[in-house]
């Protein structure tokens, strides 16, 4: 089991809070640094917050080993073809350790704040699909030669697929979210890890399940699809130190919140190995509670890399 964080920038974190977030994930051993690709998502923090990919941009020369992605970019805020040298640049700037995540787009209020079209749900998946259709047509084809794609919400028309990502034959590409059909068949036929957002253990078997079974459909061994979860871990020394922590960042949700002891958390994370998770992305929320990184790495880090990998199919 790898273990990756995923920093919520938009919460409050300057670039400067971000790199010595990463630098000090990479020098703990966590396997990567992701970050959400919001602006904001209920009250803007007065600090703002940062671009996704010029932040990782950064990242990518400020750190030598962690992969680095985006969890996730929403296919409505960046046109395909410029996303796709983006990312490319960050493959290169970091020599092969970019990974894409992308998703489909939620937050209505976001999207009107930053003049992109929030359409309706059913439109916005038609969109994701055509964009991972077209990122897969400029990284997958070793040519040159002008390429050409008409769609109903994108288009590109000449365009040589440059710059070319380091990574053979694309830096690898993320799909998550929690819808129940669409999500698990897009991830199946595009992506290279299935990723779901604070499942229950009920809810991210039942997901994965279907994820196998559109691999099954076309083909393809559900194994070669990563599984991967984000969860929100609190943690601490003692149960009530955990609690405490939890309180302090608005986390009282048990559903959606693992709070607890190292063992604890272990205990919880091991119901989603179980079902073939192979990657478990740690939100982080608190850019100044650099102890609790420490405490994960001292504590759940080691744990969950013994744990058993079971990859492609639920027990």
């Amino acid at each position: 089991m790898e273990l990756f964080i995923s920093m919520e920038a938009h919460l409050g974190a300057s670039y400067d809070d971000q790199v010595h977030m990463a630098r000090l994930a990479e020098e703990l051993g966590f396997g990567g640094v992701f970050r959400s690709d919001h602006f904001f998502v209920r009250d803007p923090h007065p600090l703002g917050t940062t671009d996704a990919w010029l932040t990782l941009a950064g990242l990518a020369r400020e750190t030598s080993r962690v992969r680095l992605g985006s969890l996730m970019t929403a296919a409505t805020f960046r046109p395909p073809a410029l996303l796709a040298v983006a990312v490319a640049q960050v493959d290169a700037m970091s020599s092969g350790r970019a990974e894409l995540g992308l998703g489909a787009g939620w937050h209505e209020a976001e999207h009107r704040a930053m003049g992109a079209a929030f359409r309706t749900r059913s439109e916005r998946f038609e969109a994701l699909e055509e964009q991972l259709r077209i990122l897969h047509l400029l990284w997958s084809q070793a040519s040159t030669d002008a390429k050409r794609f008409v769609g109903r919400y994108y288009s590109i028309e000449d365009n040589p697929g440059l710059p070319r990502p380091i990574q053979v034959p694309r830096p690898p590409i993320v799909v998550g979210g929690r819808g129940g059909l669409v999500t698990p068949r897009l991830a199946a036929r595009y992506a290279d890890e299935h990723n779901l957002p604070m499942p229950t253990v009920a809810d991210a078997k039942r997901l994965f399940d279907q994820s196998a079974r559109e691999c099954d459909e076309i083909g393809r061994d559900p194994g070669g699809l990563r599984r991967s979860v984000l969860l929100r871990i609190c943690c601490g020394s003692t149960e009530s130190e955990a609690q405490a922590r939890a309180k302090r960042w608005g986390w009282t949700d048990p559903s959606r919140h693992i709070v607890g002891t190292s063992s604890m958390i272990a205990d919880a994370v091991e119901h989603y190995v179980r079902l073939g998770v192979s990657r478990t992305y740690c939100q982080v929320v608190d850019f100044t509670d650099l102890d609790h990184i420490q405490l994960v790495a001292a504590e759940v880090l080691p744990v969950l890399r013994a744990a058993p990998h079971r990859h492609g199919r639920s027990e």
